[in-house]
């Protein structure tokens, strides 16, 4: 059965999906293994002319393995897409003495600003008993949480918004 590597689907789905659900997709494969930067370049050179190439190209660099599920790479696309500056996936939030006590799915450490996205699964007992823990502790260190869920999925405007108010909190400018 012949199969399509992670380069190629990448760049087959680009004739078709809109930019934000396509770095979705390649955040999935590149934490799938199915996908790096070196081959889905080397790809992206030879495509002149294919069909959605240019997409392509324009969301290659915002790629990254470390999102962890597709609405955390919306997120953060809806975010680069914007006049804010750019969050770092997977934050690490660091307590007064240096100890990562927790990290972010997204977030600005330099106005620590934590961005996360509560799945179903944080519903659950213990999930959610770890989660009020992990909120404690990046409150202490300082941190503004925001937390997000499936209703602001369809909502790009009030995530951005939402995120500009609590950067601006934080005395960001841009």
């Amino acid at each position: 059965l012949p199969v399509s590597g992670g380069p190629q689907t990448f760049l087959d789905l680009a004739a078709c999906l809109a930019p934000d659900e396509l770095v979705a997709v390649g955040d999935a494969l590149y934490r799938a293994g199915h996908l790096d930067a070196a081959r889905l370049s080397k790809r992206l050179l030879r495509a002149d002319g294919v069909r959605g190439v240019r997409l392509a190209r324009a969301c290659a660099p915002h790629l990254t393995p470390l999102a962890m599920s597709r609405p955390e790479s919306l997120f953060r696309y809806w975010l680069i897409d914007s006049p804010l500056p750019d969050p770092e996936p997977q934050v690490p939030v660091l307590d007064r003495h240096g100890l990562e006590v927790a990290h972010a799915d997204l977030g600005y450490r330099r106005w620590r600003v934590a961005i996360e996205y509560e799945g179903r699964h944080h519903a659950e007992r213990r999930q959610f008993s770890r989660d009020l823990t992990r909120y404690s502790l990046m409150a202490a260190a300082g941190w503004l949480t925001l937390r997000f869920g499936a209703a602001d999925l369809g909502s790009r405007s009030t995530v951005i918004d939402r995120v500009a108010g609590a950067l601006r909190s934080r005395g960001a400018h841009w």
